[in-house]
């Protein structure tokens, strides 16, 4: 078989509402070149499907000898002719109605509908006939849906070799992990896929239904239902920022209950307003000086005379006194509070300005929000009434503001020049806006656009325990990896992709998730007390229990079973098992034991994206990122050395059901 070149690999990624396709492996791998959406129709003798919804109408009628029409000799009776009342089909590409979707939450629930879509692939993009296929599989593919998949694929595509790879591997290899285990956590359209990784190979898998993106349409959908929204409407809200999820814990804007702080130091708060002393405090206002810079001291500087009086002092009075170094110390006192003093004045007044200002909340901290809506025009052919323009000044407000301007008294009720400030910034911003909308109606003449206010329903778009369902799912998932000692580095490198976890905030979310619910810490006792068991004895008082210092054997050895609890003892010693000579013997008994807690992590967190592919910037689809690099190394360099594609002659020779020892399907 002569070897296959980039240019010639075609990689198919099947979805429940989208399917990512190309023809060629770029030298940097880029995002998919052709993304078709997962659907097919039958055609009206219901006998064949089509890509497209077809609808027949009339043709417009035409006069033959009209405009453009050729010049008629003089003398002739002859009347235009007409042509008859003709239909014609017409293919409308973003027509959903009747539509027949091949997977249902990954599923294929329609096999016939789903080979005529990879055929309605294969045409468009038009391989040549020594093109291996890459197809991307759901976790939930049976064995039978394999086999009559590589059967089709060879049959009708004439491929020279097929290698199905499942989706989860496929991100796995995207991210390039070293430790070759992982989480994977594919957040769809109806369904949220888990699947553990280890040693580069699926060890457990877990699935939450009636989960992902669509549940999260629905939830919105039902909450604004009050607003008349429409599916539509809720899934445009659902991909705009000012949907997002909230960190569990955070409370939603306008819930916050602030609490007075009590006052601990009356003192304390008289000289600099804090409520309490202590090293921890801070102070909210600078130390209180004297108010009146004129008062009578133990010098005998009466009211008559200034305690500043630029610079001039009675020298001689301070040197017959004795008290020279005192009066040096109080002067440089009160010079530093009169700094202070000034010092606070002028924060005061700029904290003043910048509260003066308008200052933009983050989404998180704003009650409402307003939402632009983009709706289809009915009626194409009807015209939109365009946004009216704004109407110029009167010329008259110059004329008013102009005797201002030559020296004349200015009116009383006359605007302050902060407030006229603001008031032109507010037409600035009107006037840009009302450009911005201008531009997008002449962009987008078959659509417009409405305003509508949002309050903290976007919010909640991932409620009703959605995140406590998926966090359960992926622990059961990871403690059901049969060798402990890898569970540990599933949860340290959480991979969520998927086009579900796009909405704002839902990985952060999902995250915190799992730390409030299941992280531990290694060091911590007290989450063993709880445990010990029921044959140890109590310490009493007299100390007869107490282990004793003898230190022979190791320079700290571990406290015996009578004295401390053995979990903790287990949990404390098993990053360095020569400090606990009974797990040392089991090492060298060769018995299995690991070096960390097997049924709570210690650690969780989300594995780091790749930075060498500078067009991805985002990798919710990083499965086609993996298998762009698993086509590279299976079909390109690979050759079919390790067996990771079915070839043509191996299909002849053994049929379809071959496609299961080859490959990288499980």
């Amino acid at each position: 078989m002569p070897p296959f070149r980039d240019e010639h690999v075609l990689i198919i990624a099947p979805g429940t509402q989208t399917t990512l396709a190309q023809l060629g492996l770029p030298e940097s791998f880029t995002p998919a070149a052709n993304r078709f959406p997962t659907r097919m129709f039958l055609t009206p003798d219901g006998k064949s499907y089509e890509p497209y919804k077809v609808r027949s109408r009339k043709k417009e009628k035409a006069v033959t000898n009209g405009e453009g029409a050729d010049v008629e000799m003089a003398g002739t009776t002859e009347e235009p002719k007409v042509e008859e009342d003709e239909e014609e089909l017409v293919e409308y590409p973003e027509d959903d109605e009747g539509a027949i979707w091949p997977l249902k939450e990954g599923r294929i629930v329609d096999m016939p509908a789903f080979f005529a879509f990879l055929q309605h692939i294969h045409n468009t993009l038009s391989p040549t006939l020594h093109t291996p296929v890459m197809l991307i599989g759901q976790p939930v593919w049976t064995a039978k849906n394999h086999e009559d998949i590589t059967q089709f694929i060879f049959e009708k595509f004439k491929t020279p070799a097929l290698c199905i790879m499942d989706s989860a591997l496929a991100t796995f290899y995207a991210f390039g992990i070293q430790s070759g285990s992982a989480t994977v956590i594919d957040v769809g359209y109806e369904k949220v896929d888990v699947t553990a990784i280890t040693d580069f190979q699926i060890s457990s898998r877990g699935r939450v239904p009636l989960s992902g993106g669509e549940a999260m349409t629905l939830r919105l959908q039902k909450l604004l239902q009050s607003k008349g929204f429409t599916r539509d409407m809720a899934e445009q809200l659902k991909k705009t920022p000012i949907c997002e999820v909230l960190v569990p814990g955070t409370p939603l804007p306008g819930t916050e209950v602030v609490e007075a702080e009590a006052v601990s130091n009356p003192a304390a708060a008289a000289s600099t307003g804090a409520t309490s002393s202590g090293p921890s405090v801070k102070i909210t206002e600078p130390p209180r000086g004297v108010e009146n810079d004129i008062a009578e001291d133990e010098f005998g500087n009466g009211e008559d005379k200034a305690v500043d009086d630029d610079g001039v002092l009675d020298v001689a009075s301070i040197v017959a006194s004795g008290k020279t170094q005192e009066f040096l110390a109080k002067k440089e006192k009160e010079k530093a509070e009169r700094s202070a003093l000034r010092k606070a004045n002028k924060e005061r007044e700029a904290a003043e300005a910048a509260a003066a200002k308008p200052v933009r909340l983050p989404n998180s901290k704003r009650p409402r929000a307003m939402f632009h809506y983009e709706e289809a025009i009915k009626e194409p052919n009807a015209k939109r009434q365009k946004t009216p323009e704004p109407e110029p000044e009167p010329e008259t407000a110059t004329e008013e503001t102009a005797p201002a301007v030559v020296g004349e008294a200015a009116p009383a009720e006359e605007a302050p020049p902060s407030a006229v400030e603001s008031t032109i910034a507010e037409q600035q911003k009107n006037l840009k806006k009302d450009a911005r909308r201008k531009a997008w109606e002449e962009e987008n003449p078959d659509r417009m656009r409405r305003d509508i206010e949002i309050g903290l329903e976007r919010f909640q778009a991932a409620g009703d325990g959605m995140l406590d369902a998926i966090a359960d799912t992926i622990y059961r998932t990871i403690l059901s990896v049969d060798d402990v000692s890898k569970r540990q580095e599933a949860w340290e490198s959480l991979i969520i992709c998927g086009c579900g976890s796009k909405v704002r905030g839902f990985k952060e979310s999902l995250l915190a998730t799992l730390n409030n619910r299941y992280l531990v810490s290694p060091s911590s006792a007290t989450i063993f007390m709880s445990e010990l068991p029921s044959n140890l004895a109590t310490p009493s008082g007299t100390g007869s229990m107490t282990p004793t210092a003898s230190f022979a054997s190791t320079p700290h050895p571990p406290p015996t079973a009578s004295a401390v609890n053995p979990l903790l003892l287990a949990a404390t010693t098993a990053q360095n098992p020569a400090l606990n000579p009974g797990l040392q013997a089991s090492y060298n008994a060769g018995s299995h034991s690991h070096s960390s807690h097997s049924q709570s992590p210690t650690n969780i967190k989300t594995a780091a994206p790749p930075t060498y592919f500078p067009e991805w910037k985002q990798y919710e689809e990083a499965l086609f990122l993996g298998s762009q690099v698993a086509a590279k190394t299976i079909f390109v360099v690979d050759q079919g050395i390790s067996k990771g594609f079915l070839s043509r002659v191996e299909f002849n020779e053994e049929g379809p059901g071959a496609i299961h020892q080859v490959g990288l399907v499980f």
